[in-house]
């Protein structure tokens, strides 16, 4: 049984007419999922504050846990904090930017243009979202003006000219870097609008990118149990792979305060690190029975959170301690996708029931 969040993942590789196999079984049957009417832009619904199950381990009592409600079907995502304490957020399904204010408890959706399927989404030096959407676009979001400009992707050579963007990321001199998840990654320059595809090595997957407080970039690739190192100049990458044939599934990469790289293994359940000061890698097993981590942020106190669908979890790794605090899901199938965090607050979007958790740290 293939659960329908994994549908984004799944998709590119039946559009680019690809059997897959592995862990995740055989796909021979194209997934659908229900997309909602994309609404008008502006319109605004009521969030619930929902009630958020007690935390497992020695820091929860250090977090104050809210649960909100968006509109049903519209497939809440990857999320970008901003910085008035409101949060944005992605609609994978509905193709639309969402705006969540938990002072005033509302959710206001902007579409985001015809075809629009956006997966990842931050915050620009300059202040505007930057959104990786599945249609081959870039796409830049005015918080101001609500005003929303494309920067349209040429085909790809391979996969019937499909990408599958995935993962935005910027560098110290603004240049954005991307994932495509069918085997390529690129960069956009903000200011003149040019940009360049590279292909991946090894091929398929390439997913979660990051920036290191020096300004080294690197991504993880979801199919091919690696992560890698892109040179900016040149747009070569480096592959580092992880030292485990079992441990596939990376979808997320992120940086510590010292720019160790924190990812997760859907295959072995595990939260691992590598020092590429040392080129060391350090695993730690994911807390409960048959774990599956999908993805992983690092706040500035440097606590690795991970999203975990094995357990329908969101876990918080003290690497200080080394010990983990499990945040139960507090419905089935919660499916978190991507977290971020700006100050003393965390963010995660949940796919499976359309619900965004705040996490505060109260201490």
């Amino acid at each position: 049984r293939i659960q329908k969040g994994w549908a984004h993942w799944m998709r590119a590789y039946l559009i680019a007419g690809i059997s897959v196999t592995g862990a995740f079984g055989v796909v021979g049957i194209p997934l659908a999922k229900a997309v909602p009417a994309v609404p008008s832009a502006g319109t605004t619904y009521r969030s619930q504050a929902l009630k958020a199950p007690d935390a497992i381990g020695s820091d929860g009592k250090n977090y104050r846990v809210t649960i909100y409600t968006t509109p049903a079907g519209i497939g809440a995502r990857d999320v970008a904090p901003d910085p008035d304490g409101s949060v944005w957020f992605n609609g994978q399904w509905s193709g639309i930017v969402g705006h969540l204010d938990p002072a005033n408890k509302t959710v206001t959706l902007y579409p985001l243009g015809e075809g629009s399927h956006p997966h990842g989404v931050i915050l620009g030096p300059d202040g505007a979202l930057w959104i990786c959407d599945e249609s081959n676009a870039i796409r830049r979001f005015d918080r101001k003006t609500h005003e929303v400009t494309t920067y349209q992707l040429p085909k790809f050579p391979q996969s019937m000219g499909y990408g599958n963007l995935n993962t935005p990321t910027f560098d110290k001199d603004g240049i954005l870097w991307f994932t495509a998840q069918n085997g390529y990654f690129g960069k956009l320059n903000p200011k003149t609008g040019e940009l360049k595809v590279f292909s991946a090595p090894q091929g398929f997957g390439p997913y979660g990118v990051t920036t290191t407080p020096g300004g080294d970039v690197w991504y993880t690739n979801l199919a091919g149990n690696h992560i890698a190192k892109i040179d900016r100049q040149t747009g070569l990458a480096e592959v580092v792979p992880v030292p485990d044939t079992k441990s596939n599934g990376s979808r997320r990469i992120w940086s510590d305060g010292e720019g160790n790289l924190w990812i997760t293994t859907w295959g072995d359940g595990a939260l691992r690190r590598y020092s590429p000061a040392t080129k060391q890698w350090n695993l730690y097993k994911l807390p409960g029975l048959g774990p599956r981590g999908y993805s992983t942020f690092v706040d500035q106190r440097d606590n690795v959170w991970s999203s975990d669908f094995g357990t329908n979890s969101i876990t918080h790794f003290n690497p200080h301690t080394q010990s983990f605090t499990i945040f139960p899901g507090n419905k089935q199938n919660v499916q978190t996708l991507q977290m971020n965090g700006l100050g003393n607050k965390v963010w995660a979007g949940q796919q499976g029931v359309d619900q965004v958790v705040l996490f505060e740290r109260i201490d």
